[in-house]
């Protein structure tokens, strides 16, 4: 392990050294790169640094352990060491974990696209119920949450909405909730108290940059129309809604939720450009062999991930078997531990594959 760490310290002095070179942020693309593999690398060094404190004191230790005669002092020792011990395997983990090499998106803000599936107006409401909940989650950590399109019920469910979500980390930490969630709960409108189950699909892409994909204006189909709000009915008396096909590929793109058709027409590209790049590492993920998934589960919008059922109180994450009693909390934002359990889960499999 210190001769995996050593060789890392010189990379990380040569990071330190280009990011004072004023002239690294006239390249931006780079600047971020740079950044983003000297954020990762003093992760590494930090951690060595404790690593290489606790070998010094386990020495200690056990000179110390040498030289004792006293029999209770020895015991003492003899605690320490084995406590030491234990902290040093569990930091080496860590260690061997936070090596694995970092996916180049994780640091990219997300388009996120929640769609009501089976389930009708019940899973509509929990489309929005779910929204709410990552809007708070990304409240706690300090993300902004904007709305790019939505299609709202009457009863004031979503049939469909897509938002941006931007931050430190937020494609490292939300890239796993791409899939099928299922709930099972009574709805509000059934009057006989019986358990309804219905699906909802999420769609986490990594917010495409204009320098991540090159977008022609001649391979684009741009429609304008008037936006329509819940049950059909019109909510702007203009055409300002846009519908951009992008004619290479067919993905289609609507956008109505503000009144200005220019700012309608910049979301839509926002949103398709994502869709595009998302497309594009699909194509080179496939390329890559199939051990090197760096997903848990395939992420396909098809794949069941999770079950939320309110009777029971009870998240269950079905790709890592993971179980809480605490969907309220969940419901509240707090999706820590969940998070937490699928990026070690997916690092624990992207080491295995390095292997």
């Amino acid at each position: 392990m210190l001769k995996k760490l050593e060789g890392l310290k010189g990379r990380y002095n040569e990071l330190t050294k280009l990011i004072s070179d004023p002239d690294l942020v006239k390249d931006q693309k780079k600047y971020k790169t740079v950044m983003q593999d000297y954020t990762h690398l003093s992760e590494i060094m930090e951690a060595g640094k404790e690593y290489e404190q606790m070998l010094s004191s386990l020495a200690d230790a056990r000179e110390m352990m040498a030289e004792e005669s006293d029999p209770e002092m020895k015991e003492m020792v003899r605690d320490e060491i084995e406590s030491l011990e234990n902290e040093i395997e569990e930091m080496e983990k860590k260690i061997t974990l936070l090596m694995v090499p970092k996916d180049p998106l994780d640091g990219k803000n997300i388009i996120m696209e929640i769609r009501a599936g089976t389930g009708g107006d019940e899973a509509a409401l929990f489309a929005a119920d779910l929204f709410r909940a990552y809007s708070r989650f990304a409240e706690n950590r300090g993300w902004k949450v904007e709305i790019m399109s939505s299609n709202e019920i009457e009863l004031g469910g979503f049939k469909e909405v897509v938002c941006s979500i931007s931050g430190k980390s937020v494609y490292a930490d939300l890239r796993y909730e791409s899939g099928v969630h299922r709930v099972q709960r009574v709805p509000a409108t059934e009057s006989g108290g019986r358990i309804h189950t219905s699906a909802i699909t999420v769609a986490v892409l990594p917010e495409a940059e204009e320098t991540d994909i090159d977008i022609k204006n001649e391979d684009l189909k741009i429609d304008v129309f008037r936006s329509s709000g819940p049950g059909g009915q019109s909510v702007n008396t203009t055409d300002s809604a846009v519908r951009i096909t992008h004619l290479p590929t067919g993905v289609v793109v609507t956008c109505q939720d503000e009144k200005s058709q220019i700012k309608n027409k910049a979301k839509a590209l926002r949103v398709l450009r994502s869709r595009l790049l998302e497309a594009e590492e699909a194509r080179k993920n496939a390329e890559r062999s199939e051990a090197r998934k760096s997903q848990v589960g395939s992420g396909d919008r098809s794949e069941r991930i999770r079950t939320y059922n309110f009777p029971q109180n009870r998240l269950t994450d079905h790709r890592i078997n993971l179980t809480l009693y605490k969907l309220d909390a969940v419901m509240q934002g707090d999706f820590n531990e969940t998070f937490s359990a699928l990026k070690m889960s997916a690092q624990e499999e992207a080491l295995k594959n390095e292997e």
